[in-house]
């Protein structure tokens, strides 16, 4: 293992961190931040105590890591990102609110509404065709619907 790690500075150290702040950009969520963050910090670590051993340096990242981890979310569940399109990956949730005319009846509860340029499935009280609907929520890929007044 001395081969393979041995040789460990701090540029391979800020190299990780650079390669974990990428993936972090083509993956959801905010892992990978934590990662570069504490690989960063060990290459800073490693540039004032050149001498640390590898065995150290992979230790105080695995605990940098999870730190930065723990410490991010925490800080991101107190603190959470807000959104101007809060909706924008919801797109059912887009149509509370809004109404339609029904061009199929609401049978057994059950029906479908043209939407835009797309076609849900619907459900709510029986109603005729031509009937106005408000959408009043969402349960999965199913608009809920009650009549409009």
């Amino acid at each position: 293992m001395d081969a393979l790690f041995g040789q460990l500075n701090h540029w391979h150290w800020w190299i990780l961190a650079v390669l974990f702040v990428v993936l972090e950009v083509f993956t959801p969520g905010t892992y990978f931040l934590f990662m570069g963050i504490a690989a960063a910090i060990v290459g800073g670590a490693v540039l004032i105590a050149p001498g640390m051993g590898w065995e150290y340096q992979v230790l105080g990242f695995a605990v940098l890591a999870v730190a930065a981890t723990v410490a991010g979310r925490n800080y991101l569940k107190k603190r959470p990102i807000i959104s101007d399109h809060p909706t924008l990956n919801r797109r059912g949730a887009q149509y509370v609110g809004r109404v339609f005319t029904l061009e199929e009846p609401i049978v057994n509860g059950q029906g479908k509404i043209r939407v835009d340029d797309s076609t849900w499935k619907i459900s709510g009280s029986d109603c005729a065709a031509g009937s106005r609907v408000k959408v009043s929520g969402v349960d999965g890929t199913v608009l809920r619907v009650e009549t409009a007044d």
